[in-house]
């Protein structure tokens, strides 16, 4: 065994590892992937927004630029396999919670439109944005049946009732 591999033993894959596909469907879970690599498309606009000799403009096309690499390197590294670096990252954005990637891909989104609010600006970063949103969706969770939300009301209801009638026994 080498010096190397005694400095940074393998890691074994953690059971407990939070993953973004908790909850999550297949084909959300596709669907999500679909639009953070059409939301890589944001560079053709960060691109055209650099065209101009407003140095807010050219930050916020630098900065779209960067998003769409960024999106495509968390959500299809098969488009990076020039990077070596690009499978670690996206294993990384993988074990992250839904929630986090939304805040982050939104965060993303929005910064270039605050530096420059233009259309190419809020086009370009319209799908970034609904990538997170998609994701921020799933972070709520599925949606209850209506015979569950049916029995939590009665069970509510006769609750209320039981205060009502005690509070009226207690002032007689």
């Amino acid at each position: 065994m080498s010096s190397q591999d005694e400095q940074f033993p393998a890691a074994a894959p953690e059971p407990a590892a939070a993953s973004a596909d908790e909850g999550m469907t297949w084909w959300y879970r596709w669907l999500c992937r679909i639009a953070g690599v059409i939301g890589g498309t944001c560079a053709c606009a960060g691109l055209w927004n650099c065209v101009t000799i407003n140095p807010l403009n050219i930050a916020a096309g630098v900065w779209m630029m960067l998003n769409a690499f960024v999106l495509f390197l968390c959500e299809a590294p098969f488009c990076c396999q020039f990077i070596e670096f690009a499978n670690a990252v996206s294993a990384r954005a993988d074990r992250l919670r839904a929630w986090q990637k939304a805040a982050f891909y939104c965060g993303m989104a929005v910064f270039p439109v605050l530096l420059s609010l233009t259309l190419t600006t809020l086009f370009g970063n319209a799908i970034a944005f609904a990538t997170g949103v998609l994701y921020g969706l799933s972070a709520l969770g599925k949606k209850g049946d209506a015979i569950s939300y049916a029995r939590i009301h009665q069970q509510q209801k006769q609750m209320d009732e039981e205060k009502l009638t005690g509070t009226l026994e207690g002032q007689a």
